[in-house]
């Protein structure tokens, strides 16, 4: 692999996930740099979203889930015994792939996290300065008492980013964000992500590989075996810079993934 790291800021180390007895992710290890976007692509059933979710331990919330190896978040394990889950998921936040702002109106849904986290400053300056970095504050501006409901599924997706930027995270993760939307829609968030990614670091599961080539600075190819129980159990193929992975990539599998003649 081309040498793509500056400051890691997640480091997933030999990442095994399970879900019971059956094994779902195997032998993962990649660095997410600061302030880049990095992008998962590849089929169904290869353990993108998986592998996303053990970022800020939203697998937690599956009871049968559980994980082997090491993912340290600036250094630090994420899943030792000390480490508040919640106060994780403040640090990496999650946009998921269908918008779902809370039913209270705009201004409560960037409020509301931000109150339970113990925010004490300018309730309506962290409104208005969450909702312009989303940019979506032109479009809510004069409705902010409205219900977030009555939005469109854009503007209700760049919602949800203005609500997870209201915490204050080092880290967005987006999982097939676009995935509901409109083309002028995606194209917003898409320009949104250029955007975020001078303050943040983005991580995106996406099935739009022309998506990833836009938006993402490095892009980690997943595939999927099959075992002899019938299931799948996903693992990394190539994780490289997004111009090696989809103009010379190493590994066949990519090639024909990236080029359309995947089986």
């Amino acid at each position: 692999m081309t040498d793509v790291a500056t400051d890691t800021v997640l480091k997933i180390e030999n990442l095994n996930v399970f879900y019971g007895s059956n094994l779902a992710v195997k032998e993962v290890s990649l660095d997410i740099p600061l302030n880049k976007v990095v992008a998962f692509i590849g089929p169904s059933g290869c353990g993108k979203s998986t592998v996303l979710r053990c970022l800020n331990r939203m697998n937690d919330l599956i009871p049968s889930a559980r994980i082997d190896g090491k993912i340290t978040f600036h250094g630090n394990d994420i899943y030792a015994k000390q480490v508040d889950p919640v106060d994780l998921r403040c640090r990496v936040g999650m946009v998921f792939q269908q918008p779902n702002p809370f039913p209270k109106s705009i201004y409560e849904n960037i409020a509301f996290g931000a109150r339970l986290n113990g925010f004490k400053g300018d309730m309506a300056e962290l409104v208005e300065t969450s909702l312009r970095k989303a940019s979506v504050w032109d479009e809510t501006k004069d409705k902010l008492h409205q219900s977030g409901l009555a939005l469109s599924g854009g503007q209700q997706q760049r919602l949800c980013i203005a609500r997870t930027i209201a915490v204050k995270p080092d880290v967005i993760l987006m999982d097939e964000p676009c995935a509901a939307l409109d083309p002028i829609s995606t194209l917003k968030i898409e320009e949104l992500i250029h955007e975020l990614k001078k303050e943040y670091t983005i991580v995106i599961v996406t099935h739009n590989m022309q998506q990833a080539s836009r938006v993402s600075d490095l892009t980690a190819f997943y595939n999927a075996e099959a075992t002899d129980k019938g299931s799948k159990v996903g693992y990394l193929v190539e994780y490289d810079k997004t111009e090696v992975v989809f103009q010379n990539p190493a590994q066949k599998a990519t090639r024909d993934y990236v080029s359309g003649r995947f089986g």
